[in-house]
């Protein structure tokens, strides 16, 4: 008698063209997921590099702005020069006198200076800002802080000691602008204190504006492959009275804008 031929359960698997399509299917899945986090990444990157440079610039910022809110201070108009403590008075102009601050002394697009009691102390310093100040960094704005010294403000005072500096810096377009009151802006630049015509331009200004764009042509964004740019405007209004119309006259009345 011949035995009945057992037939096994039959297993079913997936087939190639079935797997290659899975495979297929999560690799897109798979490509789409970290194409977001690359993408996701490059603006963090980006996001973080402007932050960065947004504060810095806006720390150097305030520190202009706290620095000229202070220039002209203290002027002939805030001392009695014939007093007792005036002691010794100068026969040179008060202008030049190193314990009165003249306020501007140099305006120009890329450079400005000016005398104030900057920390507080009672000691009036020489203040400047200016681009590549020191000829040692081309693309900074620098800054030059020292103490006035009994002469001509505009060319007889220390040899600038440039510190704090902010790097990558486009000049392009002027990083000073200056106004009168009336909102007129100056344009005779550069003026300062060494013509009868520079220093009346000086004592015309009453808003100084400071626009900054830093750039940084080696950091670029991830995802439009062009340098990551930061800009930055403000406007500072002086708040006391300059000494340069009497630069050029001992006599000459000193105003206020």
């Amino acid at each position: 008698m011949r035995r009945p031929l057992c037939v096994g359960n039959r297993q079913h698997g997936f087939s190639l063209l079935e797997m290659l399509m899975v495979v297929g299917i999560l690799g897109i899945i798979s490509a789409g997921i970290l194409w977001q986090m690359d993408l996701a990444q490059q603006r963090a990157f980006t996001e973080q590099v402007k932050v960065d440079s947004l504060q810095e610039t806006r720390d150097f910022v305030d520190q202009f702005f706290r620095d000229i809110n202070q220039g002209g201070y203290p002027n002939s108009r805030m001392v009695d020069t014939s007093s007792l403590s005036w002691s010794p008075a100068l026969a040179a102009p008060l202008i030049n006198d190193s314990r009165l601050a003249v306020g501007l002394v140099k305006v120009d697009a890329n450079e400005v200076w000016f005398e104030g009691d900057v920390k507080g102390d009672g000691i009036v310093r020489s203040v400047g800002y200016k681009y590549n100040g020191s000829g040692a960094c081309p693309l900074c704005l620098q800054r030059s802080e020292v103490p006035k010294v009994t002469g001509n403000p505009a060319t007889g005072q220390l040899v600038p000691n440039w510190g704090t500096d902010i790097d990558n810096v486009d000049t392009t377009s002027p990083v000073f602008s200056y106004f009168k009151a009336d909102g007129t802006q100056i344009t005779a630049l550069p003026a300062d204190l060494t013509t009868a015509a520079g220093a009346r331009t000086i004592a015309s200004i009453k808003i100084v504006k400071i626009s900054l764009t830093v750039r940084n042509n080696s950091v670029v964004d991830l995802k439009t492959r062009q340098p990551i740019e930061t800009t930055f405007e403000g406007l500072v209004s002086l708040n006391n009275c300059s000494m340069a119309a009497s630069y050029d006259s001992i006599n000459s009345p000193m105003g206020c804008r």
